[in-house]
């Protein structure tokens, strides 16, 4: 099956490779590395049979294999359902703080191809470059394999302007199902999540890119911007400092909402920390400094669950319906409200007034500020 990807067209952009030759170089002279993964749920490992089939693991075997007497780290912050907006204001606290010498993101299946999209990841691809570790950054376009869509159109317009490395499965493997060379039931279930022959493609994939790059790994090469710079962003470039607010950070105002005290299993186990409503009329209210407001809340497949309004300032912002109309689980929602507003003090509220007898609670899981 692999003599029909196209694995040299598979480097959408070649970037500046000096932070990744820095690393190998590093991994060389046996020094511990730490490579990180951001994404959603195909980096996560969903549909994989187990952790060790996922791709993200499989590439971070490349390294052991290539490096065998290296200490390595592995941290996988993927979280099905995600997008960049998202991992925007959570990849300081599932990532960063881990201090990676690499990571790898991934999110053009969960992105949509659109200039909101392309903020919330330029955001989160500067604030991964800029954090302490100074990471390598490699980015991986997957896609859906049944109509060949993804935001890589928009993802590759932050690559280019920050000369960064851009693995496409879209100019990989794509055409070969497309044409028929593979089919598509071989590598997906759903002509999406790769089953565990698509997870070892992708690997290949992004494994052969690495290949190149330990080949030429002592050939000179200057680092793309000077230490501790970089360009001024193409976008308004609101996201890169995005702040959560949840109930581990913040005292909301409750009427009707108690504080969710669950225990978090870990990051994959997404609906915690934040309020719950416990009964059909209820009211929680912030007050937030931001340019732009995202609600994060849960929708149910098992619907019976109430509907909510989002009030800012007093004047009806958004309608959170918490019925999810899908079978494959339930969802972490993430509704913008508005962004792009003068950066000033607001009033947020969410209220339920009437609805339906809900079996389920109003699950609000987390604010995401714009600065």
């Amino acid at each position: 099956m692999k003599e029909f990807v196209n694995y040299k067209d598979s480097i959408s952009n070649r970037g500046n490779l000096f932070r990744l030759k820095q690393v190998m170089k590093k991994a060389n002279a046996k020094q511990d590395i730490t490579v990180g993964f951001i994404g959603g749920s195909i980096t996560q490992g969903s549909l994989a049979t187990s952790g060790s089939n996922c791709y993200a693991w499989k590439v971070f075997e490349w390294w052991k294999e290539n490096f065998k007497e290296t200490n390595f780290k592995y941290v996988n912050a993927g979280i099905g359902g995600t997008t960049s907006h998202f991992a925007a204001a959570r990849v300081e606290s599932d990532l960063l703080q881990a201090k990676p010498d690499l990571v790898f993101v991934e999110f053009s299946v969960n992105d949509d191809s659109n200039e909101h999209f392309l903020e919330t990841y330029e955001g989160l691809v500067r604030h991964i470059y800029l954090s302490e570790s100074a990471p390598a950054v490699v980015l991986i376009s997957n896609v859906f394999y049944d109509t060949g869509a993804n935001a890589q159109l928009q993802h590759s317009k932050v690559a280019r302007y920050y000369e960064l490395p851009l693995i496409s499965m879209q100019s990989a493997i794509y055409p070969a199902v497309r044409d028929g060379k593979i089919l598509a039931r071989d590598i997906t279930p759903d002509d999406l999540h790769p089953n565990d022959m698509g997870h070892e493609l992708v690997s290949s994939v992004i494994k052969f890119f690495l290949d190149r790059t330990l080949q030429e790994v002592l050939i000179g090469e200057q680092p793309a911007f000077e230490k501790g710079t970089i360009p001024r962003p193409i976008t308004a470039n609101t996201y890169e400092n995005a702040i959560r607010i949840d109930n581990r950070n913040y005292e909301a105002k409750c009427n009707g909402f108690v504080v969710d005290e669950s225990d978090q299993h870990d990051i994959t186990d997404c609906f915690k920390n934040g309020w719950l409503s416990n009964g059909e009329k209820s009211a929680i209210e912030f007050e937030v400094e931001c340019s732009g407001v995202a609600v994060q809340y849960r929708k149910y497949v098992s619907k019976n669950a109430p509907i909510a309004t989002v009030l800012v300032d007093g004047v009806i912002g958004a309608t959170l319906d918490a019925n999810f109309n899908e079978t494959w689980g339930d969802k972490l929602e993430l509704t913008t409200v508005f962004e792009h507003k003068e950066y000033q003090k607001h009033k947020i509220a969410i209220v339920i007034e009437t609805g339906i007898d809900s079996k389920n609670p109003f699950n609000l899981v987390s604010l995401i500020l714009a600065r």
